[in-house]
């Protein structure tokens, strides 16, 4: 069996992937926060942010079960965790609440709040290593790479953004993004748990 196998890559599975991630990450969700936080900082570096971001996704994809052995956890009970997380995410889309408080500290610069933990938060680091137990880690790695390029372009046209989608559009857009991840949730723990 050869090291890169293309018969793996699936554009079911990158889709979903994608989706998931998009939806945790919510970056068109977090316009508003960004761009509040650009008026009070000056201009955000979307290069720094994307990288950084992309780095620690990354290092959690590859390295996080080796850190869940050392806690001497499975895969399965990490997805488990990770699909409730999920769950409680997307209410707080769905429902407009705010279960997960964050610590916004607009002095720490655009690393610190941006990078992590609005994008690369443990939202979305939890949802990296749980859906390596639904898709394959091919079709994962280009959902990554989708999303952060995403994010980049998300960053540079910030203003851009908040014209052509407005208050409400944002609104809609968070609460859609909210359903398609509590169903990806649900989709998590039934493949995961085994009673």
């Amino acid at each position: 069996m050869s090291a890169f196998d293309l018969t793996n890559i699936s554009f079911n599975e990158i889709l979903t992937a994608s989706f998931a991630l998009f939806a945790v990450i919510d970056i068109l969700g977090s316009i508003p926060v960004l761009i509040a936080f650009k008026n009070k900082v000056g201009d955000i570096s979307a290069w720094r942010a994307t990288i950084v971001s992309g780095l620690l996704m990354l290092i959690f994809f590859f390295l996080g079960e080796q850190f869940l052995g050392i806690l001497g956890l499975d895969v399965s009970s990490f997805a488990i965790a990770g699909s409730i997380v999920l769950f409680i995410l997307g209410l707080e889309m769905v429902l407009g609440l705010e279960f997960f408080k964050s610590d916004n500290n607009p002095k720490a610069g655009s690393i610190v709040p941006i990078a992590f933990p609005l994008i690369a938060g443990s939202g979305t680091l939890t949802t990296v290593m749980s859906i390596k137990s639904l898709y394959h880690q091919y079709n994962i790695l280009i959902a990554l790479l989708i999303n952060l390029i995403v994010i980049f372009l998300a960053l540079k046209s910030l203003n851009r953004l908040e014209k052509i989608l407005g208050q409400s559009g944002i609104i809609v857009i968070r609460k859609f993004f909210g359903v398609i991840l509590i169903a990806i949730a649900v989709k998590m723990f039934r493949t995961n748990i085994h009673i």
